[in-house]
């Protein structure tokens, strides 16, 4: 149990229920959680897991997948990673590591079962929440739908959350084929995004 003398911030950063999984990847690594909240905030982002160069860093988003969801939400990086306004809590804290064939692998599950209500205890309600990727939109909106069909249908969840695929650059294809994404949630989400920061 946290206590004012140890936040859960300060608990999860010390976090090692992973270790054994991680030295079992082709990466052999360490945990490292990426704590960046606190309560108050206005934007909340919940993506999936930390990336190999943010686990190097211990910046979330700090690589091309964080400079195109910046440019998503007209921010730079310093609105960005100002932790009094937004707070990224991803599905899980540290980088999962990469299978036999370099490719990432999923966020363990047992993350936000140890750590999930305790964050969202914390952080309390934001006025926007932005939920990236499949993995947490299925356990945040508790849909079945595809990444397409739930950021499709993104208005049935705005103005207070917004759905978005990852901004990883592999997904570029996805944009070009889904032209309703830049034509017509982006414009939205930054329209909510200029209300909720002033």
């Amino acid at each position: 149990m946290t206590t004012p003398a140890r936040p859960l911030q300060t608990e999860l950063a010390a976090c090692r229920i992973c270790a054994d999984r991680f030295a079992a990847t082709h990466t052999a690594h360490a945990p490292r959680p990426i704590v960046w909240f606190q309560p108050g905030v206005r934007i909340r982002i919940i993506g999936q897991a930390p990336g190999m160069r943010v686990h190097q860093s211990g910046v979330p988003f700090d690589d091309p997948s964080g400079d195109r969801l910046r440019d998503w939400m007209g921010f730079d990086r310093d609105q960005f990673y100002d932790r009094t306004r937004v707070a990224i809590t991803p599905m899980a804290f540290c980088f999962p590591g990469y299978d036999a064939k370099t490719s990432d692998l999923p966020p363990p599950k047992i993350c936000a079962k140890t750590w999930a209500a305790q964050v969202n205890d914390t952080i309390g309600s934001p006025r926007l929440t932005l939920i990236v990727g499949g993995y947490a939109q299925k356990w945040h909106l508790g849909v079945k739908t595809s990444v397409t069909e739930t950021v499709f249908h993104w208005r049935a969840h705005a103005p207070h959350v917004f759905p978005l695929p990852h901004p990883s650059w592999r997904n570029t294809g996805w944009i070009r084929k889904n032209p309703w994404f830049e034509d017509a949630l982006l414009p939205a989400l930054r329209t909510r995004i200029a209300e909720v920061m002033t």
